[in-house]
């Protein structure tokens, strides 16, 4: 089956939502494209329920449904359950930004009408509409995630117009953000320079972290910028591992850490990013900061947003871009990177655009 959905006549759209942060950020287009085209539907996401943190506040879906938080054998026994679930929603039709089996066996088993999707890991047969991934050789061709998304959209009848990644916050994302602004003393209208060492991927995606000392205390030097690490729970030790290493005073987010919600506030008002290709890589694009990103196993391809005020720097090495999570030799895509290409990177951008101090109101008595 292809063809478009009728706008006015979709009452209830369930839209799957990607399982990594950059991924969700990256449909950000798709997702504003969908709501403005159905604007008269019932917009549903099926995600993970640490996804929604990153699309709340954006104003783009009216209800949510979360996957089972079990794995392994207890998580396909409790399949029935959320198909019956979404089956009461009573969907006119399922959009599957997911690639996964699994998202696929559960629109079919709510028996969703329109079923529109990638035809990947052996789900084709459950899907109504299949359109089929760009490969050559056998392989997957590398290319922009955010066109990816944009072509599901595209095949129902909604277009895409606008592929600039972009992301709002709720009220209490922004409370949560003002409250560690003022914790870190980072609501004093010093420029900041927001550094986030770790990548979820794997230890691949990593830069050294004496390097990013080294950055930390240049752009401390250099430019008069407060460097501030920020990352996930399990990148606390990192960050600490880095501050210890620093020569100039730095702000850990480690106690309290961030959350995805509260990243926003933080990303928002930094005035640079240097980051290694993650998650928050892509709150920077949203945002419009100006962000260096270091790249090591993965291909640019896969995230390029075209975003004019992004530096990525990525060593030309004969084992890559291999896509590994874990290097198998020497990490020579990472340490072919030194301090000095990313100050000039980030030197390059401040220039563009210079850190200015935000004005700080006082209160006389």
């Amino acid at each position: 089956m292809s063809g478009q959905i009728a706008a006015k006549s979709c009452r209830r759209l369930l839209v799957a939502i990607p399982n990594w942060v950059g991924d969700v950020v990256l449909a950000s287009p798709t997702l504003a494209a969908l709501r403005a085209h159905f604007r008269h539907a019932r917009i549903i996401y099926l995600l993970r329920r640490y996804v929604h943190e990153i699309v709340a506040g954006c104003g783009w879906h009216d209800d949510v449904v979360y996957w089972p938080e079990q794995r392994g054998w207890a998580g396909v026994m409790g399949m029935p359950r959320l198909a019956g679930r979404l089956k009461a929603e009573r969907c006119d039709a399922a959009l599957l930004l997911t690639n996964s089996f699994r998202s696929a066996l559960a629109v079919r088993l709510a028996r969703i009408p329109r079923r529109v999707g990638y035809a990947r890991e052996g789900r084709g047969w459950l899907l109504t509409d299949r359109l089929r991934p760009l490969k050559r050789d056998g392989e997957f061709v590398p290319r922009s995630v955010v066109h990816y998304y944009a072509e599901l959209a595209e095949h129902v009848g909604c277009p895409v117009s606008d592929g600039q990644p972009r992301l709002a916050a709720t009220p209490e994302q922004e409370r949560q953000g003002a409250r560690l602004r003022e914790h870190y003393g980072l609501d004093d209208g010093r420029p900041y320079a927001l550094i986030n060492p770790g990548a979820k991927f794997g230890a691949s995606k990593c830069w050294l972290p004496e390097r990013f000392a080294a950055l930390c205390d240049r752009l401390a030097d250099e430019h008069g910028l407060w460097p501030v690490l920020v990352g996930a729970p399990g990148e606390h030790p990192l960050m600490r591992d880095i501050a210890a290493r620093t020569g100039r005073p730095v702000v850990c987010c480690d106690d309290p850490g961030t959350t995805l919600g509260s990243l926003k506030v933080l990303v928002r008002g930094a005035a640079l990013l240097v980051c290694n290709d993650t998650g928050p890589r892509h709150y920077g694009i949203a945002f419009n900061v100006p962000t260096v990103t270091i790249f090591g196993p993965t291909h640019q391809e896969w995230t390029d947003t075209g975003y004019r005020d992004e530096i990525k720097l990525q060593a030309a090495v004969e084992c890559g871009p291999c896509q590994l999570p874990r290097c198998p030799l020497d990490l020579r895509c990472m340490t072919a990177i030194s301090t000095d290409d990313v100050v000039r990177a980030a030197n390059e951008l401040l220039q563009r655009r210079p850190p200015v101090a935000v004005p700080v109101a006082v209160h006389e008595d």
